[in-house]
């Protein structure tokens, strides 16, 4: 397939998600969504394996920097995607200790600046090392705009959660696709799979919290999806540390 086209599908997906979510009507925080299944008390912290399971991101995000010395050429993108996934532990860590809006600003934000740098690593590998470069900042301030957005729409009554959805889902939409239609050239392809099939696990947990802690009497969804998402950030940075491509 032409580059061009290649390049125009991209940006026609890119446009219609917007479009789509301009076009749906505004989209609340769900006022339960704070009930999470799992809020028994170890070491006297409730929810302690929501709080506890965050360190996986810590650990994933100290390997992502001990590879910092092995990158050459070193993308801007890459220590951005490091720093996000720690701060994503301690956001997230924090949150879950007492569960509120006010504090779901905290989990979320460092999230975004993950999501983000991803996509900018992502488009810099496979569509153009310079478009990756230049795109970064826009995209981490776009991303927090969309949580400033969120949070400041539910402190007016009316909450507006479609910015935020619209940065986390639509990188993980579009990365498979850049995958297909451009390939990449220093990143391993089957650790970025591997990464995107991790992350899907991680939300259809989430989705099923208490179903999960039912079934094993042990962990819950919620949980579960903090060790999902951080073996997918642990798989990226894998993905960069296996270095090029061989041909």
């Amino acid at each position: 397939m032409r580059r061009n086209t290649s390049l125009f599908i991209l940006l026609a997906v890119s446009v219609c998600a917007v479009l789509a979510a301009l076009a749906m009507p505004r989209i609340a925080q769900d006022p339960g969504y704070h009930a999470f299944a799992d809020r028994r008390v170890f070491f006297g912290v409730p929810g302690f394996l929501d709080v506890a399971t965050n360190a996986a991101f810590l650990l994933a995000g100290a390997f992502g920097f001990s590879r910092l010395p092995h990158m050459r050429p070193l993308r801007p993108a890459y220590p951005v995607l490091c720093a996000g996934v720690i701060l994503v532990a301690f956001g997230s860590a924090w949150y879950h200790l007492a569960p509120s809006d006010a504090r779901l600003v905290w989990d979320r934000a460092p999230m975004t600046v993950a999501f983000m740098a991803l996509f900018a690593l992502v488009i810099g590998d496979g569509v153009s090392e310079r478009a990756g470069t230049r795109m970064l900042w826009p995209l981490v301030i776009a991303g927090l705009a969309s949580v400033a957005w969120w949070h400041l729409s539910e402190q007016r009554g009316h909450g507006d959660l479609r910015p935020y959805a619209l940065v986390q889902f639509l990188p993980m939409a579009l990365i498979p696709l850049i995958l297909i239609l451009f390939g990449v050239t220093r990143l391993r392809t089957p650790l970025l799979w591997a990464a995107l099939c991790a992350y899907l696990l991680a939300k259809l947990a989430e989705h099923f919290d208490t179903e999960i802690l039912v079934l094993t009497g042990f962990i819950s969804g919620h949980s579960a999806k903090h060790l999902l998402s951080a073996a997918a950030a642990l798989a990226v940075f894998m993905a960069f540390a296996a270095g090029p491509r061989r041909s």
